[in-house]
């Protein structure tokens, strides 16, 4: 039996490694929360808050339909949809960047969704690109078995992030997580060969003020400076002649597997 993910702050750092055309790499800090779905409605913690201001703050409009609604609803559509309702009906944990001074941009968050004993049986991954699109992949075995730290899920590349990729190949996402650490692997993959592999890693420790506090001296700025890493991180691939490719339109469903 499992025990579903805690309330909990994360520090840590991204890694990004290009292996194609041309080598690059770089990384940063992060912070992230984890925060229970089922405690969004009682949630009190100090410079945190819930659709509501304060230095940090989780907006329903910032996840599931993009609408503002109820989020438990959006998410057990999507279990339903691709019939893992049935196993995955325990607590769901979002991993996510929190607004800092009302201000985010997330390029993924996590859905860790849990069955009644605990454990994790389904991923749900949204993506945001840099031009206010979203996309979000369910990754799940296809026998719905739970999800171990060694196992390894691929799905279709179906959704435009990054003009120096094509929307063709696939992702292979691993997930090893625990009560006192995170690590995400999303590796893209396209004709069998590695393009970029991603980690996302931090360490786990409880949810409240003097956490908040602390990420807040650490990293200031942080929430601001993904989008300007991102542009800073394009300039030079740009500058390596990295070959271009044009936005398409994005998907008509705004869910895949």
């Amino acid at each position: 039996m499992g025990m579903p993910l805690s309330t909990s702050v994360g520090t840590g750092s991204v890694v990004h490694v290009r292996h194609t055309p041309v080598g690059h790499r770089f990384v940063y800090p992060i912070a992230f929360v984890r925060v229970p779905l089922s405690v969004w409605p009682t949630l009190s913690v100090p410079l945190l808050g819930v659709d509501r201001p304060n230095l940090f703050s989780l907006r329903r409009a910032d996840h599931g339909a993009r609408d503002g609604g109820d989020l438990a609803a959006w998410l057990s559509g999507v279990l339903r949809t691709h019939g893992l309702d049935a196993v995955a009906d325990g607590e769901a944990v979002l991993q996510t960047f929190p607004r800092l001074l009302g201000y985010v941009f997330n390029p993924v968050s996590f859905w860790f969704c849990h069955d009644a004993q605990g454990q994790l049986r389904a991923v749900l991954a949204e993506v945001n690109n840099t031009f206010g699109e979203r996309h979000t992949y369910v990754v799940a075995h296809p026998d719905h078995r739970p999800i171990a730290s060694t196992d390894v899920f691929e799905v279709a590349k179906v959704f435009h992030v990054s003009p120096f990729f094509p929307v063709s190949g696939v992702y292979r996402f691993r997930f090893d997580l625990s009560q006192k650490r995170s690590a995400v692997s999303i590796d893209y993959f396209e004709n069998g060969q590695p393009q970029l592999s991603t980690r996302l890693t931090g360490r786990l420790a409880p949810l409240g003020g003097r956490a908040l506090a602390g990420w807040a001296m650490r990293f200031p700025f942080m929430t601001f400076g993904v989008m300007w890493r991102i542009h800073v991180q394009a300039l030079k691939l740009w500058r390596k002649r990295v070959p271009f490719f044009r936005k398409p339109e994005p998907p008509l469903e705004r869910i895949s597997s």
